[in-house]
């Protein structure tokens, strides 16, 4: 079955930088365009960041533009994501996902097929 397993996450302080990955099995991951997402408590899943299939293109949520960088290895079937100058208000569960369909600036969860289980990041300030 498909899994995907977010890793990387932790405590840091504000202005800190982490990076992300996420492991993907049982499916074919050159085929998939993925995404990071992210939810806060008391908050909507929202939307972080995205790369096409072979990595050539990616979009941003205007509140990481400039601070993270998603990326991607189809040889070792991964994707990351690379968090600079982390604020407070980037603390959430960080999960990534496979895109539903061709490559788009999709922003919906419910345009994503397959989940993680998520990875704590925690800024303290």
């Amino acid at each position: 079955q498909v899994q995907l397993v977010e890793s990387g996450g932790g405590l840091v302080q504000a202005g800190a930088s982490l990076r992300l990955s996420c492991a993907a099995s049982g499916l074919t991951f050159s085929n998939y365009a993925m995404g990071w997402f992210r939810q806060a408590p008391r908050n909507e899943r929202e939307f972080v960041a995205a790369i096409s299939r072979i990595g050539d293109s990616t979009f941003y949520a205007d509140s990481v533009k400039g601070r993270f960088t998603i990326t991607r290895n189809n040889a070792k079937n991964l994707v990351y994501l690379q968090m600079n100058k982390l604020r407070p208000e980037d603390t959430a569960v960080y999960y990534c996902a496979s895109q539903r369909g061709g490559w788009g600036h999709r922003t919906s969860p419910t345009e994503y097929d397959y989940w993680g289980q998520g990875t704590q990041v925690t800024v303290s300030s």
